[in-house]
């Protein structure tokens, strides 16, 4: 045998051996973090997904059946309520792949004291199936003011979204501005952006960073037309996914239960799902909609380690905002809206009373 002959086992093996070392070495990585993940305690005695009211169906013009869930005053806030004119309602837009869930601390702080209205987005959730033509922005603006005409058809309203949700209600402002100082009275923008957006890794966490742009368009594209084999290969890889959850939505250590119920919305919007919307990120440039948004008082809140819509996105929204807030989140990440729900939960609280201010100064709509 030659010498090059034997070279080229001898360098197959070592090549061999360390990819078998690099995996073992993951391995154990991955095992000790998801051993972390795991010890870390709950402190929340309400079970995530457990907060419901009787399903509203609304339809969206083009058909689609968006899951809606109303939650009103109780009998003591109704009462007090009728004191003041008019009702407030508020209605919440969650996130990519996420579903009405995510509002689960929100929901249990606000539960009977406001009326709140709580959907899923379509083709997300239990809401029905979009075409892929209608996975856009401006189709969830629409959706959004098919569920505001059809559950909230006369009374102000405080729109909060987080993500993909704040951009529905910034792509509403496009569209609409008109609402917003007239039905709109409040606004809340929970780690979110108007453009300018780089999302690699959110749908493949470990992309290397150059694979931005086109590059990640087409390798979305190109799983998208295996999303079976990639929704498959998801679910085995559970310890892979639980960890990649916890490093891109938060930012410090939070309880396993949050990683685990974060995961499983997650897991299960379907990647074709997934694919559909993921061209809308790279293209979104709303900035100039944002000035709609100072007729009304507006609440931006990001954690300062957010790794899918940077606190730089946020700042520059307060920037355009006039008259708006900003709470920064030292150290948290993209749900922040339960890693600091007190935090979120308080500015939100406030922002109900600057809304309530305002309608309360204007008189009965």
């Amino acid at each position: 045998m030659s010498a090059r002959r034997r070279v080229l086992p001898i360098a197959g093996g070592l090549a061999a051996g360390a990819v078998a070392t690099a995996a073992a070495g993951a391995a154990y990585r991955l095992g000790r973090r998801r051993r972390v993940i795991g010890r870390r305690g709950a402190d929340d005695s309400t079970p995530f997904g457990s907060l419901r009211s009787s399903p509203i169906s609304v339809v969206t013009d083009d058909g689609v059946d968006l899951h809606v869930e109303v939650d009103e005053l109780d009998e003591y806030a109704a009462a007090a309520s009728q004191e003041r004119s008019p009702e407030l309602t508020v209605v919440f837009v969650h996130g990519y792949s996420l579903t009405l869930d995510s509002w689960h601390f929100q929901r249990a702080a606000l539960r009977g004291r406001v009326r709140s209205v709580f959907y899923d987005q379509r083709s997300h959730g239990r809401s029905g199936r979009s075409t892929p033509g209608h996975a856009t922005i401006e189709q969830l603006a629409a959706d959004l003011l098919n569920v505001l005409d059809t559950v909230v058809p006369q009374g102000p309203v405080v729109l909060v979204g987080h993500s993909m949700g704040g951009m529905t209600i910034i792509a509403l402002a496009e569209e609409h501005p008109e609402l917003f100082g007239d039905r709109v009275v409040g606004v809340g923008l929970i780690s979110t952006t108007a453009g300018g957006l780089a999302p690699r890794g959110v749908l493949v966490p470990g992309v290397p960073e150059d694979v931005t742009g086109q590059l990640a368009l087409r390798l979305v594209a190109v799983l998208a037309r295996g999303h079976r084999t990639v929704d498959g290969l998801r679910r085995i890889g559970r310890s892979v996914a639980m960890v990649a959850t916890d490093e891109l939505a938060f930012g410090d250590d939070v309880p396993a239960s949050y990683v685990e119920f974060v995961d499983r919305m997650l897991s299960a919007t379907p990647f074709e799902v997934v694919a559909e919307f993921f061209p809308n990120f790279a293209s979104l440039d709303k900035f100039e909609a944002v000035a709609a948004l100072s007729a009304v008082p507006t609440a931006i809140i990001c954690g300062t380690e957010d790794r899918l819509t940077g606190i730089g996105h946020s700042r520059k929204l307060h920037a355009r905002i006039a008259g708006s807030t900003l709470l920064e989140c030292a150290g948290a990440g993209h749900m922040v809206l339960m890693e600091r729900h007190d935090e979120v939960d308080d500015e939100l609280d406030r922002l109900l009373a600057a809304a309530g201010d305002r309608v309360e100064g204007s008189g009965p709509r």
